[in-house]
């Protein structure tokens, strides 16, 4: 599968768009929607380079997703899913107690150990708990 719309959308609002490079609180050279390959101090992007770097950096997710999924997922679900590897990482992913409901067939305790994971150097942060709510959210969306 791959990312639709809805997933797209979400990641970026999450992410957010900066098109001048920034160190981010890791202190690695970031641009575009969280992108980080090759970026150096006084880079700058077009939006359309952004959404290039995104959809590359997105195939990375996408193969975790559907890689370790062996259940049937809806679009809704696998966006939610690439929004939340994006995020985390697909060894998050991998060894989450998520997935592991999720390929046991429990659709609906999966979609609640999103909100398990808004922790950040061991706070709660209230953007993670935004955006983890809005993954669930789509993940319980049915497709129409």
């Amino acid at each position: 599968m791959k990312t639709g719309e809805k997933g797209l959308e979400l990641i970026k609002h999450f992410e957010g768009l900066q098109r001048k490079a920034y160190l981010c609180p890791a202190g690695v050279w970031t641009i575009g929607y969280g992108h980080t390959g090759g970026v150096q101090s006084g880079d700058e992007i077009s939006t359309e380079q952004a959404d290039l770097f995104l959809l590359q950096d997105i195939a990375a997710s996408e193969y975790a997703v559907n890689r370790y999924v062996t259940v049937p997922l809806t679009q809704h679900q696998f966006d939610a899913l690439v929004s939340f590897t994006f995020n985390l990482g697909s060894g998050n992913l991998h060894t989450s107690t998520l997935l592991k409901k999720l390929n046991a067939g429990d659709y609906s305790g999966a979609a609640e150990e999103f909100q398990r994971w808004v922790n950040a150097g061991g706070k709660k942060m209230a953007g993670l708990v935004r955006r983890r709510e809005a993954e669930k959210s789509l993940f319980m969306e049915p497709d129409v």
